[in-house]
Order: structure tokens, then sequence, then C-alpha cells
């Protein structure tokens, strides 16, 4: 097999795993490392080493900076500073505790040195959003355990990627007084260079001096380039200067990163699904002592030192204990521990230090067990301890004008949590005066997956204006809340705009009849219909309610007297009865009023 149908192979396998992990809901780095597993170890079929050569580790160190970059880009401090106490600690306190207790066991166990069983505990203290946010939608926990996880892992992924970079310096730069000052020469080098790139950046932005098209390919150039120029003058500095670069521009007022973000997201998903595949594939099987000192540190990490540093973190906080036990719980381990180590593992081996294929080893023994394990057991603990939500009240609304905003202030009223998502700042400031719950940003992007929270929601409500923006949101969401809880609203008419038409594969039943559209239900707005909520009893039923009315109203949907949500679509006419609440679109009396 040549070199570019090898690589074009490893491209296609890596989209198999990636959209096996979003069918599956479970986090692609484990389906990626079992990939390589299988490839490399299992049967021989991959060896990186011999398929690279040189060029292994410069291609693996470039990726591993553009997934810290691109994670750095996530940490703004003002969202630090906002979060609860609970979560500061965990991030602060909790870190070190997992640092030193895993540090501890790894060097008990395996009599792996100091230095590197300090790098260790650095690499595995850091879960991440992209095996946290997969998990927590399988598990579905209370509004409180899904904020205080998720936070936690959107938070520590950039600080503890910044942690082992520092970690990694301090022990691969020698000891002594002038290991000392080696260290403080490189994280002073590696943060100037960092700050420097992520200024300069800003004001090339800022003053315009690029057509746009050229932001991405200037921003995945300077980072490069800083990366392997800070390398230069200062060995190891090069992934602190990318990650300061990274949480600088994050943080800088006035500048507009969302496309550069959104670039960089598409790229991390093409690389980690190269490099985790590769790296799995150099792993050689574990010796029984390796594998069975990997079963007594994993067993550490989720028995003991994850649950004592839950509990020190969350000391005086409102958290419930059978909240604190889940949380406990969860904790898996991926991205950034994965790639980092093996980076780390390539240059100790190139410095001939022994035992550095035991430390990927471990941490990858590490990832595959949390995932697996939490995977398989966080949701049947959840029930048990009774902090899982049930059923999903919340209503994703795609599209935030005064047709959403109505529609999910009614949705409120009757005890559900509806979310509008668009990207119009002027409509999402409406609803956000309105008291509304609102994401402002593209409901269809990268970013929304990784920072829209679809916890506790159970229906999607395409609303938008935009015939495209309601399909993608369709199509994206189906497989996320199931083919009957995903609804769109008519932009055209039946017969109208044919060439704007979707295919039938494509398209969600129709909200609230053949040919009600988006407009149509503005202009009677306009009229002064008005959006009612009304109780139905055997005394006052739906016929007694629309006989009231001078013109026959729009059913919009119905909460039955199970609590169960009813939409009325162009394939289900409901028929609400005694016990139920209707929610109608409702004509203004001769008075100009709902009646």
């Amino acid at each position: 097999m040549t070199l570019g149908l090898l690589l074009a192979a490893l491209l296609a396998l890596g989209l198999a795993c990636q959209w096996l992990a979003w069918r599956l809901k479970l986090p692609a780095i484990l389906f990626l490392l079992l990939a390589g597993l299988l490839l490399g170890p299992a049967s021989g079929l991959l060896d990186p080493d011999a398929l690279l050569g040189e060029l292994l580790f410069p291609l693996v160190s470039l990726g591993v900076a553009i997934i810290l970059f691109e994670g750095s880009l996530t940490l703004r401090l003002h969202e630090i500073r906002g979060l609860g106490p609970s979560i500061l600690r965990l991030v602060s306190i909790g870190v070190l505790i997992t640092l030193l207790g895993l540090a501890w066991v790894v060097h008990a166990v395996t009599d792996l040195s100091w230095p590197l069983s300090l790098l260790f505990g650095a690499l595995c203290s850091v879960t991440g959003p992209t095996v946290i946010v997969p998990m927590l939608r399988s598990v579905r926990p209370n509004e409180r355990i899904a904020n205080v996880l998720r936070w936690e892992s959107i938070v520590i992924d950039p600080i503890g990627a910044l942690l082992a970079v520092l970690v990694f310096e301090a022990l691969a730069l020698g000891h002594g007084q002038q290991g000392v000052a080696l260290f403080v020469w490189t994280v002073a080098l590696g943060s100037g260079i960092g700050f420097g790139a992520a200024f300069a950046l800003a004001y090339v932005l800022r003053h315009h001096l690029l057509p746009e098209y050229l932001h991405n390919y200037a921003t995945l150039a300077l980072v490069l380039l800083s990366f392997s120029l800070s390398n230069v003058f200062a060995e190891e500095s090069g992934l602190l200067a990318v990650t300061v670069m990274g949480m600088t521009l994050a943080n800088l007022r006035g500048l507009h990163m969302e496309d550069i973000l959104d670039f960089k997201e598409n790229l991390s998903t093409l690389v980690i699904s190269m490099l985790f595949i590769v790296l799995a594939a150099r792993l050689h099987w574990p010796s029984p002592q390796v594998f069975g000192a990997g079963l007594l540190v994993l067993t550490a990490a989720i028995v003991v030192i994850r649950p004592l540093a839950v509990l020190v973190s969350t000391l005086g906080s409102s958290l419930q204990w059978r909240e604190r036990a889940l949380i406990a719980w969860i904790a898996p381990r991926g991205i950034v521990a994965a790639s980092v180590s093996a980076l780390f593992a390539l240059k100790l081996e190139a410095r001939g230090i022994a035992d550095a294929h035991v430390l990927v080893t471990l941490t990858f023994l590490m990832i595959i067990g949390t995932v697996v394990i939490q995977s398989a057991t966080a949701r049947r603990l959840a029930l048990r301890l009774g902090v899982a939500d049930p059923e999903p009240r919340g209503v994703l609304i795609v599209g935030s004008s005064l047709v959403a905003r109505s529609l999910a202030e009614a949705l409120h009223k009757l005890g559900f949590s509806p979310l509008l998502a668009d990207d119009s700042w002027p409509d999402i400031r409406a609803a956000r005066m309105a008291g509304l719950r609102t994401f402002f940003g593209n409901p269809v992007s990268e970013h929304a997956d990784r920072r829209l929270d679809l916890i506790g929601m159970g229906w999607l409500l395409a609303l938008s204006t935009r015939v495209e923006t309601n399909t993608l949101a369709c199509v994206r969401y189906q497989p996320e809340f199931g083919r009957d809880h995903v609804y769109r609203l008519r932009v055209f008419a039946p017969g109208e705009a044919p060439k704007q038409a979707q295919s039938n594969v494509l398209q969600a039943p129709a909200l609230f009849g053949d040919a009600v559209t988006h407009a149509e239900m503005e202009r009677r707005m306009g009229a002064g219909w008005t959006v009612k909520i009304t109780r139905l009893s055997s005394a006052f039923g739906w016929v007694a309610f629309t006989a009231r009315c001078p013109r026959t109203p729009l059913l919009l949907f119905a909460v039955n007297e199970r609590g169960h949500l009813r939409f009325e679509t162009e394939h289900l006419a409901l028929q609400p009865r005694a016990g139920w609440t209707a929610c109608v679109l409702a004509p203004p009396d001769s008075n100009g009023k709902a009646p």
C-alpha cells in the first residue's frame, strides 16, 4: 500500500470513529484509540515509525501544538470569575490533590521515578469537554451536577495542559541551581513569544491588514511559527508559547475570534482523528506487571483520589452528598492527556530516559479505563442516587424571532425549560430582556457542539426564518433527540419557492398544520392574535373553548394529564381532552382582546 493511500485510509477510519462516537454519544477518543490498537499492537498492520520515519516527531509536535492552542482559545477569564467557589476549587485545589495523589500511587506501585510520576499526575489531572459533554448527554444528571462537571472540564482543559507543560519543563531541564535558571528562562521565553505573537495577530486583525479569507491561514501559520521558533531558542518552550498565545487572544477585548475558533475546531478534529490512531498504533502490549500496576492506579484514581479531591473542593457548598457522589465518580481523561503524554514520551526517549514508554502506556490505560467504566455505570449510579433527570424537560428552539419568543414564554409558564439559539443579536437581546435562556451563536456550528448546553433537552423546534438553518438543525439534532422529537416551522407554504424546497429525507414534520408558515404566524400576531394557555376540564372542554373564539384558534401544542408535551403537526392533529392544557394562537375578540 502506498503512503498516500495509507494516509487517506487513516483519514477515512478517523471519520468512521468520529461518526460512531456521535451515534453512540460516547467520546470519540475511545474509538480512535481502539482503532489504533487494532491496527498496531493487535494486528501489526500499521507501524507509524516505519511509515513516517523522521517526520513522526515533528508531525506529532505540530499536531499537539494545534490542539493546545485551540483548547486555550476557549479559556476566558471573565467566565472563570463568574464560576461558583466549588468549580474554582476543583480546578485549583482539586487538580493539586489529583496530581500529587496520582504521582504518589504511581511511584509506590511501579517504582517509576518521582519526576516521571509527577509528570503522570499532571497529565492525568485533566478531563476536558470532548469527553465530558458526550457522557453528560447520556447520563442526564440534574442541572447543578451538569453545570459543575461541564464548567470544570472547560476550564481545566487549557489549565491542565499548561500545568503539564510546566511540570515537564521543570523535570526535563535538569536539577540544581542551573536547572532552576534554565527553567525560568524557558518559561519566560515561551510566555514572551506567546504574548508577542498574540498581540501581533490582534494588531493585524484589528487594523484589517489582511483580507478576511486569510485570517485562518495567518493564524495557523503564526501558531506553528511561534511553536517552532520558541523551541529553537529554548528547548521545550514551544508548547507553553502556543498555550499562552491562545489564552491571550481569548481574553483581548474587542477581538472577535469566533471564525478562527471554528476553523481551529475543524482542524483539531482532523488532527485528533489522525494523531490518536497513529499514537495508539505505536503502543506495545503492556507486560503483566505494567498492566496490573495500571489497574491499581486506575482503581486508586476512581475510588480514592477523585472522591478526595471532590470532597475537599466542595466543602461548605450547597451541593448535596448525592450530587457530590456523582461528581466524584465522573472524571474521564481525554485528549490533552493522550496527545501530550505521547509527545513527552517521544522527547524523553530521545533523551535516553528510561521508562518513558511506561508513562504513555499508563496514561492510555487511564484514558480507556475511565471512559469505559464511567460511561457504562454513571447513568445507573445517577438513577440510584436520585440525581438524574427522569425525563427531559428542555426544548431547544432554533431562532429567536417574535414567534419563537412567544412559544418559549408559553413553554416556560408550563414548567418546561426552553433555550433559544440564534446568531441574530437583536432577537437574542429581546429574548434575554424577556427573561428567557439564550445561546448566542450558530446552533449548527462546531462552537455550538462544544458550548451549547443540551443537558436535559428533549425536543428541537426549528423556528428560524432561514430554510437552510432549519434543515441543518433538524439533520444535526435528530440523532440527539429522536426523529419524533424534532419539528420545524415552514418558511414557505406548500408550492411556494420550489427551488428552495428540501428533500423529504431532510425534512422534519411541519408544525401547526399543512399551510402554517412563519410569516403567517407573524402576520396574525401583528393583527392582535396572542398565545394563550387554557386548562381544559370535563365542564369546559376543547369544543367549548373554540366556540368562545370569534375565529378558530390555531392549536400549537398541549400537555396531557401525565405532563407529556405534544405538538400539533402536519401529520398529527391533536384532540385535547379533559385534564389537558392547550396552548393556542387565539384571535382577538371584537374589542381587540384575546378571549
